[in-house]
């Protein structure tokens, strides 16, 4: 189980970095690497969802070539909360995974942009809301919604049932 872990959180980071940017509509990206913290979070709960949300944030950090920390920050926070709401919501059904993976984005990258502008940041919370944030988090839902539905055809076709 440790190593699937290890792999998913290399492997999400690697695709974001490898992958992603030729998914790119207008600039805008998904973050792949929230999305799989969400998923890691629901699956194995609070800690599981911060360790794997800090990892995989310090590698886009890295990778990124920005201020180091920030986004492994907010992303061990955004997998702590998921986590922790996995017994209190029904985070399975995708009336509540799909919203709350848009406004999780949203409340991410609002706190990325605080964190940042502790450092004095030169960009204005508006113009990075309606150029960046927005986009990701409608995106990231987009995206969501459509592993929702293939992971709902594979296991309707693993069992021999029809899915539609």
């Amino acid at each position: 189980m440790r190593l699937l872990f290890v792999l998913m959180t290399f492997g999400g980071s690697l695709a974001q970095s490898s992958i992603v940017p030729l998914l790119s509509i207008g600039g805008v990206t998904p973050d792949l690497p929230l999305i799989l913290t969400v998923v890691l979070a629901m699956r194995r709960g609070p800690e599981t969802g911060c360790l794997a949300g800090f990892v995989v944030g310090l590698l886009q950090d890295v990778a990124g070539g920005g201020l180091i920390g920030v986004q492994a920050v907010t992303k061990a926070l955004a997998g702590f909360a998921v986590g922790m709401l996995v017994g209190r919501l029904w985070v399975s059904s995708p009336l509540v995974l799909v919203p709350g993976l848009v406004v999780l984005t949203l409340v991410e990258g609002v706190a990325r942009f605080l964190l940042l502008q502790l450092f004095h940041y030169p960009a204005s919370l508006g113009e990075l809301m309606l150029h960046v944030i927005l986009p990701q988090a409608l995106y990231n839902g987009f995206i969501g919604a459509a592993s929702m539905l293939a992971t709902s055809v594979a296991d309707a076709l693993r069992r021999g049932r029809s899915w539609i």
